[in-house]
Formats: C-alpha cells, sequence, structure tokens
C-alpha cells in the first residue's frame, strides 16, 4: 500500500478554523484583521478561549465587539492573548509573567495542578501549529480598562497618536517643521490622509530633506495640510464621496477601484485610527497638490 501522503503542517489559524470550539474566536479574529498576522511566520503563542469562555461573557459584549467600528478594542484584546515566540507549557509554569503582543503583561501563576493566566485556567496545552503553539483557556483575558491601546487612542490627539507609532516618523518631523503640531493638537476634528514612512520613500531623491529646510516651509505646509480634511470623516463616508475639500483649499479626488479606496493616486491601506479630535486614514503615497 503506498503511503500515506502527510498533511501540510497546519498554522494556528488553520487549527483554530477546524476546530468546533474556536468558531468565536476565529470570527473575532476575522473581524480584527489579523487572519494573516497569525498564519504568518511567528512563532506566536495563543492563549485560545474556547466559545464557552466566550459566552462567559456579558450579553451582547461578543456582538459589540465584532462590530467594525469597535475593531480597535477587538485588536487589543486579541492580541492581549498572544506572546511572541513558541512558549510550551514546561515553560509557561516557569513565569511568573509574560508580555503580550499588545504591550501588556499577564500574569502567570500555579495553583495546585491548574495554570491560571490572570483568572483564566488553561485546560489544554501545547496543540502544536507550524508557526506557534495554542493553550487552550476556559475565560476570555481582558486587558487592564484603563490601558487598553484603544481607550489610550480616545485619549490621544492627531499628532500624539502619529508620534507613537513607527510608521509616521517622516510625516511628524515633516508635520513639526512645518509648523503644524499646535493646529493638528487643536480641537478639530481633523480628518487626515496620513502617508507612512514608505510613502515618503517613493518621493525622488532628496524631496524630503529639501522640504524640510526653513526656505521651503509654506511649500511644506502646503504638501501637509493637502492631506487634511476638515471634520471627522470615517471611511464608511469617505467612500460615498467622489471627491473632498482640504484644508488647504484645495480638492482631492475619491474613488473606489476593485475593493480598495483611492486618494488621489494613493491608496487607503488602513482605515477609522480614531483620535481625540478626528480621524486617520493611513495611505501608501503621499498626494501632492496640483502646482
Amino acid at each position: 500500500m503506498p503511503e500515506p501522503t502527510p498533511e501540510p503542517p497546519k498554522t494556528i489559524v488553520d487549527i483554530a478554523a477546524g476546530d468546533e470550539r474556536f468558531k468565536t474566536l476565529v470570527a473575532a479574529v476575522t473581524a480584527a484583521g489579523l487572519v494573516e498576522t497569525l498564519q504568518g511566520e511567528g512563532p506566536f503563542t495563543v492563549f485560545a478561549p474556547t466559545d464557552e469562555a466566550f459566552s462567559k461573557l456579558p450579553a451582547g459584549t461578543v456582538e459589540e465587539l465584532l462590530k467594525p467600528e469597535n475593531k480597535q478594542q477587538l485588536v487589543d484584546i486579541l492580541t492581549y492573548h498572544v506572546v511572541a515566540g513558541k512558549v510550551m507549557a514546561a515553560d509557561v509554569v516557569k513565569l511568573s509573567e509574560a508580555e503580550t503582543v499588545l504591550g501588556k503583561k499577564v500574569a502567570v501563576k500555579v495553583e495546585g495542578d491548574s495554570v491560571m493566566v490572570n483568572e483564566s485556567k488553561v485546560v489544554l496545552t501545547d496543540i502544536e501549529a507550524s508557526n506557534g503553539v495554542i493553550h487552550v483557556i476556559d475565560t476570555v483575558l481582558l486587558p487592564p480598562a484603563d490601558e487598553m491601546s484603544g481607550a489610550e487612542m480616545e485619549k490621544k490627539d492627531i499628532v500624539a497618536i502619529a508620534a507613537g507609532d513607527e510608521r509616521f516618523k517622516t510625516l511628524v518631523a515633516a508635520v513639526t517643521a512645518a509648523g503644524l503640531v499646535e493646529t493638528l493638537q487643536g480641537e478639530g476634528p481633523f480628518t487626515v490622509f496620513a502617508p507612512t514612512d514608505e510613502a515618503f520613500a517613493k518621493l525622488p531623491a532628496g524631496t524630503i530633506e529639501d522640504l524640510l529646510k526653513p526656505e521651503n516651509k509654506q511649500k511644506l505646509v502646503d504638501i501637509l495640510t493637502y492631506h487634511v480634511v476638515a471634520g471627522k470623516v470615517m471611511a464608511a463616508d469617505v467612500v460615498t464621496l467622489s471627491e473632498a475639500e482640504t484644508v488647504l483649499g484645495q480638492k482631492v479626488t475619491i474613488k473606489v477601484e476593485d475593493g480598495k479606496v483611492y486618494i488621489n493616486d494613493a491608496q487607503v491601506i488602513l482605515t477609522d485610527i480614531e483620535a481625540s479630535n478626528g480621524v486617520i486614514h493611513v495611505i501608501d503615497t503621499v498626494i501632492l497638490p496640483p502646482q
């Protein structure tokens, strides 16, 4: 008889999706946009709550978390269940705490024969995946309410969020050089189409250095204010528009093609990062005002 073909190794997401106990977890990971991340190389250690664990939450909580407007809170909760690296049960029990991908720590303690992660009991260990390991838990872990990054973001203004995000170093330098920090920390609300460092890197060599020179301040102000629209325009509203007037006074065109949203020729790659004074949508190309 021919040897049976071995199954290809399954990722954490594959294993969860193929297990009846994790329907809610899989729905949550999908709604949070974390499928690709958890199919990535990792390795990751996931403390995976069962459907029963989710059902312990107050009635309506899961439904609320799955709504698009609560995506950041859902991301925070899910990344609080993930630890970088592959930490097998034999190593987990040696720890007193572990830093999660959210950046907040969970407490680990052994009580009798049980291992507890915060107030959650580990009910099954060492389900190995191609990119890490799953330990099953009986209670959903909730980050400390005052420390959730989503809650922090609610309090932070647009500048504070950009300054705290590694993707926006060039943007923050440009906003500072242009003297726009106070404006974008103001009451607003503003909608900012924020180019990443990679977006700025697409500009011709030397362009950024030139723009940051004091003598080119007005040009820099014009470019940056061309990325800002007055008011708080969430993604659901952006896609209903064909154009928007920027703070510069020049309009940008908005179009949806193949499910992707474009502002002029820049693709919107991340939406609805809410700030205390508006909202940020991340774009992959710097948009330049008409000359």
